[in-house]
């Protein structure tokens, strides 16, 4: 099922078929979470920001036009509640007070399952390093960062989704890219044998 099947489910909702948004949810409450947890950081809570863009959604669906992808409508929403849950001072505070985040991060874009001991140790530091990165990101960076690396989203569909220009999304990219490239350099070819201790 494609995006197009989505936008058509939504307006399917928009119409009053319950239904349709139920099946809404199922295609794409896994993919949220896994959205929510990279602003947050806490399994826990990207849950239940998930469960609250879906709410949001809900509320909004009827605001949602057919010339608009469904898949930068419903990601405005999430990155906008993301965004203000980052911004509240009571996430500031339980972020500091917790040490390092969660002990196993959920990053499906990177490999997991490796045979050999020494290479899971690498790729659980370098999960650990990816997390600490986007933690250190501006808010307007991290939501693009997230959005091109991991949701795979053109800056076009960023921009859309960010309500902002392409070119804007362009320069996000490329400051959280140069530091990305700063953090991560331990595990570049040749690094690996720093990057764990």
């Amino acid at each position: 099922m494609s995006q197009d099947n989505d936008a058509a489910l939504l307006l399917a909702f928009q119409r009053g078929d319950e239904a349709a948004f139920r099946l809404l949810y199922e295609r794409n409450t896994r993919a949220m979470i896994a959205y929510c947890h990279r602003f947050v950081r806490d399994a826990a809570r990207a849950e239940e920001l998930a469960q609250d863009v879906f709410v949001k959604l809900y509320r909004s669906a009827h605001r949602y036009q057919p010339s608009a992808r469904f898949k930068t409508f419903l990601y405005r929403v999430a990155t906008n509640h993301c965004l203000n849950e980052v911004r509240r001072a009571e996430f500031t505070a339980r972020s500091s007070g917790r040490a390092g985040g969660d002990p196993a991060p959920d990053l499906d874009a990177l490999p997991s399952g490796a045979a050999d001991p020494h290479d899971e140790a690498v790729a659980r530091s370098l999960e650990q390093a990816v997390v600490a990165l986007l933690g250190t990101l501006p808010e307007k960076q991290r939501a693009a960062f997230v959005l091109c690396r991991f949701e795979a989203m053109s800056y076009e569909e960023i921009a859309e989704t960010l309500e902002t220009s392409v070119s804007a999304v362009k320069s996000l990219i490329h400051r959280a890219t140069v530091s990305a490239a700063a953090a991560l350099a331990p595990f570049a070819p040749g690094g690996g044998e720093e990057a764990v201790s």
